[in-house]
């Protein structure tokens, strides 16, 4: 508390940087110290947007810079890496640029979107200014809270004063146990992707020499994207996100439908796949997806995108 402001600074900057350090918890002692100071609460409101924004340009510039490369690398280091690439790319494509306004409030979104905003091109001024308006509100809403919560917060920090050197062991008990629960579930759903029935490049390949006609749908957001994009020859592109509103009627009742993406352990294709099952619809997933046919040499189609604002 003696150094709130410069406080609420490093650890705000820290957590949008993607260390994991808390940073709602400062914003909710700095609302409680400037509950009988508006200066002060202004200061940290302007200090901790401030911080927000410059990690997230970070981000932003690493994305323009690195593409999806940075996203995957994101992805799997992160404590959920197999949906977190499928769950932003679906969040730009229903929102655009309003999910950078929203990507403080949802846990995983808030490193992921920056990023994912630079490898689609967003515009820079457009970037700083939905990004700004999103750490605004986000630090305008801890900061508040705080000062609503006021007397819970010094409660609690009386308890913690009272429970000395135990508060710290009980405060890293319940840090571990979180992340203990995280990474099981991270198991849990990297092993019900793996067993999900898979072809291999090869196989695709040898089955479209072949005649075969299979339904091939590729399921990656390109919403935001613009320019010329590779896909596997014939295949359809619809994302995710509008796959479950998506008419079969014009698909063969008797094709196979392979799904595929360019996502850590094919974890959209492998949505895409379950949501077709349900549907009725016999589905495989291309293992190692768009990237892992394209290193065979397959051959593949270019087609043209608009960027939609």
């Amino acid at each position: 508390m003696q150094h709130h402001l410069l406080t609420v600074f490093a650890v705000t900057f820290l957590s949008a940087i993607g260390l994991p350090v808390p940073a709602l918890p400062v914003l909710l002692l700095a609302g409680a110290a400037a509950a009988g100071n508006a200066v002060l609460g202004v200061e940290a409101l302007i200090l901790a947007t401030l911080a927000s924004v410059m990690a997230s340009s970070v981000w932003y510039m690493s994305g323009r810079m690195l593409g999806h490369r940075v996203l995957a690398l994101l992805c799997r280091i992160s404590i959920s890496p197999d949906t977190c690439i499928r769950k932003n790319e679906i969040s730009f494509a229903k929102r655009g640029a309003l999910t950078l306004v929203i990507a403080n409030f949802v846990p995983g979104l808030s490193i992921l979107a920056p990023p994912l905003a630079g490898a689609l091109s967003m515009r820079a001024l457009q970037f700083v200014l939905y990004s700004a308006l999103g750490a605004l509100l986000w630090a305008a809403a801890g900061l508040t809270a705080g000062i609503f919560l006021q007397a819970q917060i010094q409660w609690l920090l009386g308890t913690m004063r009272s429970l000395g050197g135990v508060a710290i062991p009980v405060v890293a008990a319940a840090l571990l146990l979180y992340v203990a629960w995280r990474w099981w579930e991270r198991r849990r759903v990297a092993r019900e992707l793996a067993r999900f029935e898979r072809i291999q490049s090869h196989e695709l390949a040898t089955l479209m020499a072949e005649g075969a006609r299979p339904v091939i749908v590729d399921v990656r957001s390109l919403s935001q994207r613009a320019g010329s994009e590779p896909r596997v020859p014939g295949a359809l592109n619809i994302d995710l996100a509008s796959l479950e509103g998506t008419s079969l009627v014009a698909w063969p009742d008797d094709a196979e439908v392979i799904t595929y993406c360019d996502c850590p352990n094919d974890a959209s294709a492998v949505k895409a796949a379950q949501l077709l099952l349900k549907r009725g619809r016999k589905a495989r997933v291309l293992a190692g997806g768009l990237g892992t046919w394209t290193r065979a040499g397959h051959p593949i189609e270019f087609f043209e995108l608009e960027a939609q604002e």
